[in-house]
């Protein structure tokens, strides 16, 4: 009996390892839930003559349990591989005396004594070298010298030591010396420009609030400014570069105080200090960095397109989803991309009307399905991602806004902004899962919706209808038939909206059918013959089909 209580507590210790092993583990990112960087400064000069950076980043770093005694950070190190590019740390040390550390296969290691609950600590880390990635040095399009960060994904660690991965959020600061020619801008709200001694410019920018480090942002270039306007006393801002200072001051004027109040009125209240549209070479499209929004070269134009329009759009909605309340791991990256990609649709809606809307669920459902063509089993929540270079697809931002819309016509206008502006309280600068929304959904619905989670977020596949209707006027009675023909292994459950037109005097008709096997046959009783019938009129399923009339 005594050792069948040992096994028995053996195996429930291992059970219980596991778990926590698979919990630490769900991106497959060593993370260390025990240690917490709660605030970096890095200080930083740049220079004309070299790419080299030279810097000296202070971490406060706090922990959570006894006993730690290994630092884990993530920083390249400088390598032939890299062509000589990387990081190479000179000196690491806490209040004044120098730890011991490793720095191999871009993580750095430091030696310190063992810890005690809940202590802080600052880390002093010297280094330099030329970024292989994260920060690009050289010509915009004008051929003039600038500096401008790019961390997405996980790009920040090739030139500021950091725990590189959206679970750890801190806030930060930049103090940023170079040449007297260029003008600085971050996160957050800036807190010096002086000129030092040597003629060089000085500035100190503070972010305040904790956010992930792939959305610390750097750029310094020979700007034109301009202080657009306030949102509830915090500034709005336009960087561009000189030469495109009357395009860029007329390009991002608007819609810039619209947005910000549409999805502090929907949603929850604006997290940060300022809000800054900037030009850089960094990004093709755009690049949601806290406070501060990266947008290709060619954004600016002086023409207000569209398409630039809705890229200002999207990267202000992801101050909201992705940035203020972060996925945990790169898994449920959708909670930021799906989410803000359908919030985009949201402000369209508000702002331009129903038919633009609907415009872009048609255009968002074609690409889900041209993008599935040669992809049926990708599914929106990773499992266990492993090569960061997968971390999104054209799907998780279209099929992840579909599958959002799909939520609030299941539960409801009503609950649905009641279950979202409870999930961005929960978790208002933290983190969370797509449980945690599903969990947000349900308190504000009374429905349960793991069912609805599992068959679109964590099996692949999309509803691909065939079928028919006909008309028999003697039993005056519609008939359709509807076969799901997408591979059997994905099957759906869910309502399927069909209009009917029976002549040009009469109103529409609507039926609900629910799609709840792979085929079915219903009969709708119709007193006269249909001139037509329409399914999903008003575009709430994402769903492909072949609907015909039967001769």
């Amino acid at each position: 009996m005594k050792n069948w209580k040992k096994n028995i507590n053996r195996i429930f210790m291992l059970i219980i390892f596991l778990a926590i092993h698979h919990s630490s583990f769900a991106d497959n990112y060593p993370k260390n839930p025990h240690i917490d960087v709660v605030h970096y400064i890095f200080d930083i000069t740049l220079s004309d003559d070299t790419d080299i950076i030279k810097s000296t980043a202070t971490l406060l770093v706090k922990f959570k349990t006894h006993g730690i005694q290994t630092l884990r950070l993530d920083l390249t190190n400088k390598s032939e591989k890299l062509n000589n590019k990387g990081m190479k740390v000179n000196q690491v040390s806490s209040q004044g005396k120098a730890l011991v550390y490793s720095h191999d296969s871009d993580v750095l290691l430091i030696n310190m004594p063992p810890s005690i609950k809940d202590e802080e600590r600052s880390i002093t880390i010297e280094y330099e070298g030329i970024p292989n990635a994260g920060l690009k040095i050289g010509p915009n399009k004008y051929g003039d010298r600038t500096f401008f960060s790019g961390n997405w994904p996980n790009k920040a660690r090739n030139w500021l030591p950091t725990v590189d991965h959206p679970y750890d959020k801190a806030s930060c600061e930049f103090i940023v010396t170079a040449p007297l020619k260029y003008q600085v801008v971050s996160n957050g709200l800036k807190l010096e420009e002086s000129i030092t001694s040597n003629g060089q410019r000085l500035t100190h920018w503070k972010q305040s609030v904790p956010i992930a480090c792939w959305l610390y942002a750097l750029g310094v270039a020979e700007f034109a400014v301009q202080y657009v306007d306030t949102f509830k006393g915090k500034s709005i801002q336009t960087w561009v570069y000189k030469q495109d200072r009357a395009n860029g001051f007329y390009d991002f004027a608007i819609p810039t105080k619209q947005a910000l109040e549409y999805f502090s009125s929907y949603v929850g209240p604006f997290a940060y200090e300022k809000l800054a549209n900037i030009q850089s070479n960094s990004v093709g499209g755009g690049m949601e960095a806290a406070s501060a929004i990266f947008y290709g070269d060619k954004s600016v134009d002086g023409t207000r397109s569209i398409r630039w329009r809705n890229v200002v759009i999207h990267e202000i909605a992801h101050q909201w989803f992705g940035n203020a309340v972060t996925e945990y791991d790169w898994d449920d990256v959708w909670l930021s991309e799906g989410l803000t990609t359908y919030f985009t649709m949201r402000f369209i809606k508000h702002a331009y009307g129903e038919d633009a809307f609907r415009e872009e669920l048609k255009k968002a459902r074609n690409t889900v399905f041209k993008l599935s063509t040669n992809n049926e089993d990708y599914r929106i929540v990773h499992d266990n991602l492993t090569d960061m270079k997968e971390v999104t697809s054209g799907l998780t931002y279209q099929k992840g806004a579909w599958i959002t819309h799909m939520i609030c016509n299941h539960i409801g206008e009503e609950a649905f902004q009641k279950g979202i502006r409870d999930y961005y309280q929960r978790n208002f600068n933290g983190n969370a899962s797509t449980q945690d929304l599903r969990m947000a959904l349900e308190r504000a619905s009374g429905k349960e919706l793991t069912h609805f989670f599992n068959q679109w977020l964590y099996q692949g596949g999309n509803i691909k209808l065939k079928g028919t209707w006909s008309y028999n006027s003697k039993n005056k009675m519609i008939q359709i038939e509807l076969t799901q023909m997408q591979p059997a292994k994905y099957s759906f459950t869910m309502p399927l909206e069909v209009d009917i037109l029976t002549n040009g005097n009469s109103p529409m008709h609507r039926e609900i059918i629910q799609l709840n096997k792979r085929k079915l046959k219903v009969s709708i009783p119709c007193e006269s013959e249909p001139e037509n019938i329409y399914l999903d009129p008003e575009t709430k399923l994402l769903a492909q089909w072949d609907f015909t009339r039967k001769n």
